[in-house]
C-alpha cells in the first residue's frame, strides 16, 4: 500500500476510534443508555431531529456524561500536542507540559482561591488556577531571561518555579486549611473531570483549535529545531523569537486545561513517544495524530477512573499516572540505548 493510502486510512481510523469512543463511553454508568440514544440527543440538542429520551434521561447524557467525556478528550489531545511541541522545543524527550512549572502555579492559585478566600468571591477555583499557572509561566520567562535564555536555562527555571509553588501550596494547605478542604484541594491536585461544563469544554477547545494552528504552522520549524539551535538559526528559523511564541502557546494551553481538570500527569510524556512510533518525527503528522491519541487516551482512562470502583471515584490524574509510569521506564530504558 502506498504511503499516502497508509495516512489516509491512519486518519480514518483515528477519526472513527475518536467517534467511537465518545459515544460508548457515554453510555458506560449506572444509568442504561446505549449508543442510538446518545446519537439521538445530540441530534436534537443539535436541532437535527426530535428528543426521543426521557428528560431524566436526556439530562444524563447532555448535562453530564457527554461534556466530561469531550472535556477529557480536549484535555488528552491538549496536553499530548504541548508534550510533543515541548519534547522537541527542548530536545528532551523526558519532557512535559509541566515542565515550565504550570501545573504548580496553577495548584497555588486554586487552593489561594479554595482556601484562602482570594478574589473575594469574584474568582472561581478555575479563574485562581488559571492566573496561578499564568503567574508561574511569567516567573520562569523572568529567570530564564535573566540567567540566560537557553534551552537548560528555560527547564532549571522551570524546575525551580515548580518546586516554589509547590513549597507554597503546601505551606497555605497545612496552615490555613481544615480536613475537608484538604480532601478536596487533594482530589484537585490529582486531576479531575467530575465538575466538567459545557463551558469548560468550549474554553479549552477553543485554545487547543489556537494552539494547534500556532503549532501547525510552525511544523517545519520544529522539525529545525531536533537538529540543535545552532543548525536551527543557519536554516533561517529566528530561534529565540520562535521558541517564545511555541513556549507561550504551550503554557497557554496547558493553563486553560490545568484549570479545568486539574493536573493530569503522564498523557503529555507518553503519547507523543507513541505516535513517533506510528507516524515518525514529521510534526506535520506527528501533532495531529498526537492529539488524536491523546484524545481517545483520555477518553477511556476517565471511563475507568469513574467506573473501576462505583460509587467512588479515583482522580483520573491517578490512573494516568498508574499506567503511565510503566510507560516512562520504557521511554528511560529506550533513551539508555540510544545514547549508548
Amino acid at each position: 500500500m502506498a504511503a499516502p493510502a497508509r495516512q489516509a486510512l491512519l486518519w480514518l481510523a483515528a477519526c472513527a476510534a475518536l467517534l467511537l469512543s465518545v459515544a460508548v463511553a457515554v453510555t458506560i454508568g449506572p444509568a442504561d443508555i446505549s449508543v442510538p440514544d446518545v446519537f439521538s440527543a445530540l441530534a436534537a440538542h443539535l436541532g437535527w431531529g426530535e428528543a426521543r429520551l426521557t428528560p431524566i434521561r436526556d439530562g444524563i447524557v447532555w448535562n453530564l456524561r457527554m461534556p466530561r467525556t469531550l472535556l477529557a478528550a480536549v484535555c488528552g489531545a491538549g496536553l499530548a500536542v504541548c508534550g510533543a511541541v515541548m519534547q522537541s522545543l527542548l530536545r528532551n524527550p523526558l519532557a512535559d507540559p509541566f515542565v515550565l512549572g504550570v501545573s504548580s502555579g496553577a495548584s497555588t492559585g486554586a487552593v489561594a482561591v479554595l482556601v484562602l478566600g482570594v478574589g473575594g468571591g469574584a474568582l472561581s477555583v478555575s479563574a485562581g488556577a488559571f492566573v496561578g499557572a499564568l503567574l508561574s509561566f511569567a516567573l520562569v520567562l523572568l529567570l530564564s531571561h535573566t540567567l540566560g535564555d537557553t534551552t537548560d536555562r528555560v527547564v532549571l527555571s522551570g524546575v525551580a518555579a515548580m518546586q516554589l509553588f509547590s513549597a507554597l501550596t503546601s505551606f497555605v494547605i497545612l496552615t490555613a486549611g481544615d480536613a475537608e478542604t484538604a480532601r478536596g484541594v487533594l482530589f484537585w491536585l490529582l486531576g479531575s473531570l467530575s465538575g466538567a461544563g459545557w463551558t469548560d469544554v468550549w474554553l479549552c477547545a477553543a485554545v487547543l483549535a489556537v494552539t494547534l494552528t500556532v503549532c501547525l504552522g510552525h511544523a517545519r520549524t520544529l522539525d529545525a529545531f531536533a537538529f540543535g539551535q545552532e543548525a536551527a538559526a543557519t536554516l533561517g528559523v529566528r530561534v529565540a523569537r520562535t521558541r517564545l511564541v511555541l513556549l507561550c502557546v504551550t503554557a497557554l494551553l496547558t493553563a486553560a486545561l490545568v484549570s479545568s481538570a486539574g493536573a493530569i500527569g503522564f498523557v503529555g510524556l507518553v503519547l507523543p513517544h507513541a505516535a513517533r512510533a506510528l507516524v515518525g518525527s514529521g510534526h506535520t503528522r506527528l501533532l495531529p495524530v498526537t492529539a488524536l491519541a491523546g484524545a481517545v487516551f483520555l477518553i477511556w482512562v476517565d471511563t475507568l477512573a469513574r467506573t473501576a470502583l462505583d460509587p467512588q471515584e479515583v482522580p483520573v490524574g491517578v490512573v494516568t499516572s498508574l499506567i503511565g509510569v510503566p510507560a516512562f521506564v520504557l521511554v528511560l530504558y529506550r533513551t539508555r540505548r540510544g545514547t549508548t
